[in-house]
């Protein structure tokens, strides 16, 4: 069988929460089955460590897919051509994405639709062309993969989609996090904060990450309980965000926050893992992969009681609600004296692997091909 994929976002250094679903995927479906060829559609020079094996095939179609122009240029003129130049039996899209120009069968992965519930989060532009077209993508989907049973439930909700139709396959996190003795901990530290303990925040300064009330937050909980703990903040913004700035600057303890901007894997593994605890109060998610990261490096997690993020931290995490700044300052109280274990931590994480997600996948795969 020839499989197309849509891998676009496999951007070197630049992976964010879809293109991690895309490389830790289709890394494993293109390894696991050598009897088939993949062609991998990317719209850019690709790096070669995209390239998994010999029967991947990389292709590269113009124009680069970065404004909802490009977008219907990509998938309805350059995907269709090259799905019948390679004689495509079955289109995959981990970022949700369709063409509606052909008649081969297609699976998009659709993470979320935030931009249907919160649509001034995004550019206006943006939010149009989803709005526009995810509908019509749903319904022109030969099967829709999502990543928790929430954005499942608002596929169906929304767009009228029947369950059937829909799989769940639950995200992962790299096994590259992991507990770090106390002596490499205060090694981090000693990097960042000083030697000081510190909350970190894994992802992007975007509005819906809930950044401008958990900076409020953080502020309230050091003038209610002073200490020397920091709040170190690892990602960059997407858009424009002048309420972050501005949060900022009104802060009374912003000598205390730490911006790293992005950091490298290797990095970012060693930060989450010597963190005290991790904040992740965004108010809106199809899954969120810090927090799972963050458990299996065996440290406590506060997120928010919306959306999928108790699928994901079940009975081991804190929750607050993302939109009260007094929920969030007491759930960062509950997280600084946080009593659960090492184990019981890395036992909840242990319950979802890529292996896992690249298994469903495969089974959707199979099922719509026969």
């Amino acid at each position: 069988m020839n499989i197309a994929i849509n891998t676009r976002l496999l951007l070197p250094n630049k992976l964010e929460g879809i293109g991690w679903f895309t490389y830790e995927v289709v890394k494993r479906i293109t390894q696991q089955h050598p009897e088939h060829t993949f062609y991998l559609f990317f719209d850019r020079k690709f790096d070669a460590q995209f390239v998994f094996g010999e029967n991947c095939k990389p292709v590269v179609l113009h124009p680069q897919a970065r404004h909802p122009i490009l977008y219907k240029i990509w998938f309805d003129y350059s995907v269709p051509r090259a799905l019948k130049k390679h004689n495509i039996d079955l289109f995959l899209s981990p970022d949700g994405f369709l063409s509606t120009k052909t008649n081969v069968p297609q699976i998009p992965v659709m993470h979320d639709l935030n931009f249907e519930h919160i649509p001034e989060d995004l550019p206006g532009k943006d939010t149009k062309y989803y709005q526009k077209n995810f509908p019509v993508f749903a319904q022109k989907a030969k099967h829709i993969i999502t990543v928790s049973e929430f954005s499942k439930q608002d596929i169906h909700k929304t767009y009228h989609i029947p369950l059937d139709k829909i799989t769940v396959a639950y995200n992962g996190a790299s096994d590259l996090f992991e507990p770090i003795s106390e002596e490499q901990k205060q090694s981090i530290r000693s990097n960042y904060t000083s030697e000081t303990i510190y909350l970190v925040y894994v992802g992007a300064l975007h509005s819906r990450k809930n950044i401008v009330r958990m900076l409020q937050a953080f502020d309230l909980h050091k003038t209610q309980n002073p200490s020397e703990l920091k709040l170190v903040i690892v990602g960059e913004k997407l858009f424009k965000s002048p309420e972050i700035d501005v949060a900022f600057e009104n802060m009374k303890h912003a000598a205390d926050v730490i911006f790293t901007g992005r950091l490298s894997q290797e990095k970012l593994v060693k930060v989450v893992a010597a963190a005290q605890g991790l904040v992740y109060v965004s108010y809106f998610e199809g899954f969120g992969i810090p927090v799972l990261e963050a458990m299996k490096c065996g440290v406590p997690v506060l997120t928010s009681n919306v959306t999928s993020l108790p699928e994901v931290g079940g009975d081991k995490a804190f929750y607050c609600d993302p939109m009260n700044v007094e929920s969030i300052t007491k759930g960062m109280h509950e997280l600084v004296n946080s009593k659960f274990s090492q184990e019981e931590l890395l036992e909840r994480a242990n319950q979802f692997s890529w292996d896992n997600t690249a298994e469903k996948v495969w089974e959707v795969i199979m099922t719509i091909s026969k």
